[in-house]
């Protein structure tokens, strides 16, 4: 994962939800423009004081510019893994997120013609990991479905409407649901 990236994907997010342009967000933080467009386009390498002074200007704790929240959706595909061996075992790392809250972790099992009604919107910042076990599923976002088979790892924004359908006989796959504590905010009030 590319910090720089998820900080840029973080405070434009958050610049917008409040309505703030980047000379506004330059005037609240004391930062150049300059600097808060790199930072933006993800070719800044911010420092600790930058981040807390964005934090401060964007009204959250700084922890949060590396939090992942409502991401889009990444898929690892099963000849996309990478086996790291050690002695007697190896592991395949999925994903990784940062941040505090809940985490939920299930494994689901569907039935071809057993219809899966959509599912609204969780809290806000919530992520659903999904690595398929056997056979063929179709899920994500509403808008914005893919379609995993055997081996197969996605992660999507738990916080829209969303939906699986199984497009095999059956489908296993262990679900991992990433709930934030801390609290997301909206538009700003104006």
């Amino acid at each position: 994962m590319d910090h720089n990236e998820l900080v840029a994907r973080n405070i434009r997010r958050l610049r917008r939800e409040r309505g703030f342009s980047i000379g506004e967000l330059s005037r609240r933080s004391g930062l150049s423009k300059q600097t808060l467009s790199k930072v933006e386009q993800g070719d800044g390498n911010p420092t600790v004081d930058t981040l807390a002074a964005l934090g401060k200007a964007l009204d959250v704790a700084p922890r949060q510019l590396l939090t992942e929240w409502g991401s889009a959706v990444y898929v690892q595909r099963q000849d996309d893994g990478l086996w790291q061996e050690h002695e007697g075992w190896s592991e395949r790392m999925l994903d990784q997120t940062y941040g505090s809250g809940y985490v939920h972790t299930l494994v689901m099992r569907l039935e071809r013609g057993t219809p899966c009604a959509p599912v609204p919107g969780h809290s806000l910042g919530t992520l659903h990991h999904i690595f398929v076990f056997s056979g063929t599923l179709r899920t994500g976002p509403i808008e914005d479905q893919v379609e995993l088979s055997a081996g197969d790892f996605a992660r999507f924004p738990g916080d829209v409407p969303h939906q699986h359908t199984c497009l095999s006989d059956r489908v296993v796959a262990h679900v991992v649901t990433t709930i934030p504590q801390a609290h997301q905010f909206g538009a700003a009030a104006r």
